[in-house]
């Protein structure tokens, strides 16, 4: 490889490539592309069914494609034996929908357990580099509490702050604001952005909050019937004249207007 190309997909954290996976006759993804330079905040939006944690997973090298290519730092997913995935997981924090923190350890226990499981780090390196990262998020007054004493928000920053520990150079959230009270939903955007302020990680976001999505992304991607229909920056984005486009923003703005009807 020349280095003319090696910088160029240096550049690149994550490229996929004309991707199509099926599970017998449901065809989950029907030739994606999607490119998200490094450093940047890319957040996924579609409908349910619309494809968007099929990706992600093919990005975390949990599915392999039928067809097309991901390509995560430049190295091919699909190709990557399980040493090799090991490697590029670690390289990646990731945020699901449920924070899968361990009941039975404490906010600290939690957040030292990728230090102690794939790292030689001293416990008084690990407890130095757990207290600094509780304290980015705001939770060193909670260290010897458990999960089940927290708040749902509170829950999420020490899901955050296990992801970050290890310092990853791709942050992966699926759906972190699912079924979340409007309050959490607006920590767990804050603790987005700050993952890019202080990491300068890429992101890779997906996200039923089209305010939230528009406020912190460096690109915006629509997924409809199993690729991308539209993807740029939000003032472009808004603009688009993709009928799908317009009908999920057209949605969104009227739940939106219904949600404020009942507030008020």
């Amino acid at each position: 490889m020349s280095d003319t190309s090696s910088e160029s997909a240096h550049k690149l954290a994550i490229e996929v490539r004309d991707l199509h996976k099926s599970f017998g006759d449901n065809e989950a993804l029907r030739g994606v592309d999607l490119v998200v330079p490094e450093g940047t905040t890319c957040v996924l939006m579609g409908i349910s069914g619309s494809g968007k944690s099929v990706l992600m997973k093919h990005i975390m090298g949990l599915l392999r494609p039928d067809r097309g290519t991901v390509l995560v730092e430049g190295q091919d997913v699909a190709q990557m034996d399980e040493a090799t995935l090991d490697q590029m997981r670690r390289k990646q924090g990731i945020l699901f929908q449920a924070n899968a923190l361990f009941d039975s350890l404490t906010v600290f226990d939690n957040v030292a357990f990728p230090l102690r499981e794939r790292t030689r780090m001293s416990e008084a390196e690990i407890q130095e580099t757990v207290n600094k990262t509780l304290a980015k998020v705001g939770l060193s007054h909670a260290t010897t509490r458990f999960p089940g004493e927290l708040s749902g928000g509170m829950q999420k920053r020490v899901g955050f702050a296990r992801a970050t520990i290890l310092q990853p150079r791709i942050l992966l959230y699926d759906d972190p604001t699912a079924g979340l009270d409007p309050l959490t939903t607006a920590a767990v955007n804050e603790i987005i952005t700050t993952g890019k302020q202080q990491l300068g990680a890429t992101s890779l976001v997906i996200t039923p909050d089209v305010a939230a999505a528009f406020s912190m992304a460096d690109s915006l991607a629509l997924m409809h019937e199993g690729r991308i229909v539209e993807v740029g920056p939000p003032d472009v984005f808004r603009e688009s004249q993709h009928p799908a486009v317009k009908a999920f923003i057209r949605n969104w703005l009227a739940r939106r207007s219904q949600h404020r009807k009942h507030q008020g």
